[in-house]
Formats: structure tokens, C-alpha cells, sequence
């Protein structure tokens, strides 16, 4: 079959389209083929050597996408042949054909196309996780969401405003302005130095927010505690562009609460990822919740597909077609 690998650490040219070895489907384990890969900024991380540094190279990139059950392994249950599937976290899903842990497969009913399943699971799970588990929006919240346009960023305002909030969202150009109010966005503050907090604290007549959700990396971790109010929450994702050094907990503002999001920790059993992959499905087939399609890529050009990516010329979610 063929497969995208990366062959050590670096740039977009450490990504190679090769032959590999056939999956097999082993003891617990479905054969999948993909119809399509997800693409998220944490296969860049892996890419750049800042996670699955415990894995050998050359190694398969990719951990999210949907396809079609093709065999089953010994012991496994409630799975059949033909079957259409979606998973958030298989590490090798940059390839044609994928061996999975059964119980990391969750149904896809006959309402959602293949597309929209590969592309809700990453980053329909971390909104949802965000919105509802780490900070539980209410209604009359303010939230704060840094790169709104981006495929987390226009899910967790959609989330947001299911549950009766205001969004005020952030966007590196005037080209994504319209995406992010397409997504529900009360307020978009163009934005690329870090110099968004006046504006907002305009906005909120000087409260601040309830929630800021930042995955943008230290330039906006002093802006976001700034926007805060009064024991406001502060929602830090995305390990690839770093973290914001060491905190001196004495000298956080206004009570505020702050914490590292980690979605696993929202579907840390096979029961509680089938349960909130079925409410995104569902709030997608209701009409609730809308993919944006950030763009296609044949499996050979993954490596656009991460260069697009990184230079955040991108609006929505991205896939590549095997």
C-alpha cells in the first residue's frame, strides 16, 4: 500500500509518499481502508520532532479519518465488514489501509458522508471537550476564541453559541472574517501582534471574558490573562508552538483559574468516545453544526497540505484523499 512517512524530524521535505508493508488486522483489531486523513497541527509536531519522539523512523504520519471496515481481528465485537468508520487517535492514518484498535472506532451513521466524519472527530472532540468539560459554558457567557477560523476555532464557536454564549473571536486577516461570523462569531478582532485586548475589554465594557481558549502559542498568553474578568478561565491548548515558560502561580490575576485542555481526558474510554462522537453527529444531522472545508489533497501532497497549514493561508478543516 502506499503511505506518507516522515523519515526524521524537520520541514515539510521530510515527507516521503512510499510503498509499505499491508496492514494486518490482529487480535482486537479492524482493517480499515480510508476514505479520507485528517490533517491537524499535531501531525506537524510530530513532523518537527515535538511529539512521538518515541517513535522509530521512519514513521506513518497521520491520526484521524474515516473509511470502510474491510476484515476483523479475533475478539473483536459489534464491527462488521463493510461497515463505515471514523477514528480520532490511530497513529499511521497518512496511508491507503490501517489496522485499528476496535475499540478506538466509532460508527458512522448513514446521515454523515465520509468527509464530514473524517473532519468532525479531532476537532468536533476537543470544542466539544473545551465548551462542555473544561469550562461549561452558560448561557450569558463571554467567550474569547484565538484563531476562529481555524478548524477548532469555528467548531468551538459553534459549540459556544449552542450553549447560550457570546463569542468574541480572533482572526489573523480580514479574509477570515466572514468564516468566523458564518460560524456564529458575536465580534472578529483582525489581529497579528497580540494586541487584542484593548478591544476586547471594550467589547465587554472593561468586565473581560468568562473563558479565553489559547492555542496560539506565547505571543498571546499575556493578552489572554488581560481580557480575563474576575475568576475567569483560561483554556490553554495546542503543544506545537510552545507553551508560555515557567508561571509564577502568586502573581496570577484576579483569581483566575488556568489549565492545560486535553482532549483524551474528555474520551478517556471507548463508552465516552462512541457517546460524544454520537452528539456531534447528531448536532451535525440536525443542523446544529457545520464542517467548513478548508481544502482537499491527494495523499501524495500531504506536504502542501502542512506547508497551507502552517502559513495559516488556510480557513477550515483539511483532508487528504488516498
Amino acid at each position: 500500500m502506499k503511505a506518507v512517512v516522515m523519515n526524521g524530524p524537520g520541514g515539510q521535505d521530510v515527507l516521503d509518499y512510499v510503498g509499505r508493508p499491508e496492514p494486518v488486522a490482529g487480535p482486537g483489531k479492524a482493517l480499515v481502508e480510508i476514505a479520507y486523513a485528517g490533517v491537524n497541527f499535531m501531525d506537524i509536531g510530530a513532523r518537527q520532532g515535538t511529539v512521538w519522539t518515541e517513535m522509530p523512523n521512519p514513521k506513518i504520519l497521520g491520526v484521524e479519518g474515516a473509511g470502510r471496515v474491510l476484515e476483523l481481528g479475533d475478539g473483536v465485537e459489534g464491527l462488521k465488514p463493510g461497515q463505515r468508520v471514523a477514528w480520532v487517535y490511530a497513529p499511521g492514518s497518512y496511508a491507503e489501509r490501517i489496522a485499528i484498535p476496535a475499540t478506538a472506532l466509532v460508527p458512522i451513521p448513514d446521515t454523515i458522508d465520509d468527509r464530514t466524519a473524517a473532519s468532525i472527530m479531532m476537532n468536533g472532540l476537543t470544542a466539544s471537550h473545551f465548551a462542555t468539560d473544561f469550562y461549561c459554558v452558560q448561557p450569558g457567557d463571554i467567550a474569547f476564541i484565538h484563531a476562529a477560523a481555524g478548524g477548532v476555532g469555528l467548531l468551538l464557536t459553534q459549540v459556544v453559541k449552542l450553549r447560550g454564549g457570546t463569542v468574541i473571536g480572533r482572526v489573523s486577516s480580514e479574509a477570515k472574517v466572514a468564516a468566523a461570523k458564518e460560524a456564529g462569531a458575536d465580534h472578529v478582532i483582525v489581529d497579528t501582534q497580540g494586541r487584542f485586548a484593548e478591544e476586547t475589554l471594550r467589547l465587554t465594557g472593561g468586565d473581560g471574558v468568562h473563558v479565553v481558549y489559547d492555542g496560539s502559542g506565547p505571543t498571546t498568553f499575556k493578552g489572554s490573562l488581560d481580557i480575563l474578568r474576575r475568576s475567569g478561565t483560561f483554556c490553554w491548548y495546542g503543544p506545537v508552538l510552545g507553551g508560555p515558560g515557567p508561571l509564577d502561580i502568586m502573581k496570577l490575576p484576579k483569581s483566575i483559574k488556568i489549565g492545560y485542555a486535553t482532549f483524551f481526558d474528555h474520551i478517556r474510554t471507548p463508552e465516552l468516545l462512541r457517546q460524544h462522537a454520537t452528539r456531534l453527529f447528531d448536532w451535525l444531522s440536525e443542523g446544529k453544526i457545520a464542517i467548513r472545508n478548508g481544502g482537499e489533497y491527494r495523499l501524495e501532497d500531504a506536504a502542501q497540505a502542512h506547508a497551507d497549514m502552517e502559513s495559516r493561508r488556510t480557513c477550515g478543516k483539511l483532508v487528504l484523499v488516498p
